[in-house]
């Protein structure tokens, strides 16, 4: 079982790489082993879950966008 068992420092890590969709079915084993005893963890990809959906919606919120003045002066200031 010692094969099994990782760090919370690489369940972190593999919780990160689940919100991309990229973990190998053996990583998610080695995860899923992890999270069943580590409430920190468990946590950790609550949150993690959270902030991705919340991520992907921001832009429903914030419709704000820069008038034309501000535009101009911003393409003013990089052109020097």
């Amino acid at each position: 079982m010692k094969f099994f068992n990782i760090s919370c420092k690489k369940a972190s890590f593999l919780i990160s790489k689940k919100e991309e969709n990229k973990l190998s079915w053996f990583e998610k084993i080695k995860l899923q082993g992890h999270l069943t005893i580590c409430s920190v963890c468990r946590r950790f990809e609550q949150q993690i879950g959270f902030i991705g959906k919340n991520a992907k919606n921001i832009h429903e919120y914030f419709h704000s966008t820069l008038s034309a003045e501000a535009k101009e002066k911003i393409k003013a200031v990089l052109k020097d």
